[in-house]
Order: structure tokens, then sequence, then C-alpha cells
């Protein structure tokens, strides 16, 4: 049963500008890149900090280090790094194709902040703002579950093209 903090937080995150446009493959901003052209590959080599605490800043990916998956461009800060990922892409990608795990778990598809991330039980997770993840880590086993169920009717709606709210897409990737 959903609480009045979750049911307050679901009507704020439709009320986001464009969010009407919730949407199913691989969530790509204006960056033109997955994950906002941050090297998914370089979070599982980043210390995760305690739940309640920022993790660190993602890493920028290069313009010039790439790969494709899941109809997306991915960016990397290393050729390492892109080898890691080619050789099991699934290992690395966020859940959710990129889009934010609580909002997932709340049944829409809401584009994520590439700051905002978490890896859980080898996967990572990624949210839309701040005060999301607070939602998200009140109980982490659960809302992975609520996302899981309704991921299965989710997955298929097209991508969200909305702007990550609060934050700035133009800082990665780095590089020509």
């Amino acid at each position: 049963m959903f609480n009045f903090k979750t049911i307050a937080l679901a009507a704020a995150l439709a009320m986001l500008p464009g969010m009407a446009a919730w949407a199913g493959e691989q969530y790509v901003d204006g960056s033109g890149f997955a994950v906002s052209g941050y090297d998914v590959v370089a979070y599982f080599d980043a210390e995760q900090r305690p739940i309640g605490s920022p993790q660190p800043v993602a890493t920028p990916g290069m313009a010039s280090i790439t790969a494709e998956h899941n109809g997306a461009i991915f960016a990397f800060a290393s050729e390492a790094n892109r080898h890691r990922f080619l050789a099991d892409p699934d290992r690395y990608v966020p859940q959710y194709d990129g889009h934010c795990a609580y909002g997932a778990a709340l049944g829409g598809k809401v584009p994520a902040n590439p700051h905002l991330w978490r890896i859980v039980d080898g996967k990572l997770y990624l949210n839309v703002k701040d005060t999301v993840v607070g939602f998200w880590e009140q109980d982490i086993p659960k809302n992975i579950d609520l996302a899981e169920t309704n991921w299965t009717e989710l997955e298929s709606k097209p991508a969200s093209h909305d702007p990550v709210p609060e934050f700035d897409a133009t800082t990665a990737p780095v590089g020509n």
C-alpha cells in the first residue's frame, strides 16, 4: 500500500515539464548518448557510499570511445572500459533502460540523473532527483520488486525523451 509521501511523489513527478510522454528503448537525453554520456562501467569501479549518503559523481565518457547497445550509443572513459562493456553489455547497462528506478516502481518511465546511482546485487540503478533517492532508499528491495513487476508492461513503451530535471546534460561525454 502506498503511503502519503509516495502518493505526493508520484504527483510531483507527474507535474514535471514534459512528463506526460512517458515512454521504451534506452533513455537518451539531449547529449545523444545513453546515461547522458557517462561511463557505465566506471560505476562498478567506484566506491559505493552507504545508503543516505550521496554517491561519487559519475565518470564522463569520451565522445571518441563508444559502443552501441539497445539502440543507443554509450560513451566510455577508456578503451579498457569499452572492452569490458562489449564483453558483457547487459552486466553494465542501468536497469529499466536507464530510466529512474523509483519511477518504474511507481509505474512510469521517468528520465534518470547519472549522478544519482546505486549498485544493488550487481545491477546499476539510477534515479531522477535527490528527493527521489530518499524515497527509493527507504526500502530498496521493495522498490525493486515493484519496479520489476511494473517493468513487464513498461518495457515495451517508448523511451522517455524528456530532459533530466536539475541536471546539466552538457558535461559529458568529453572530447571529440
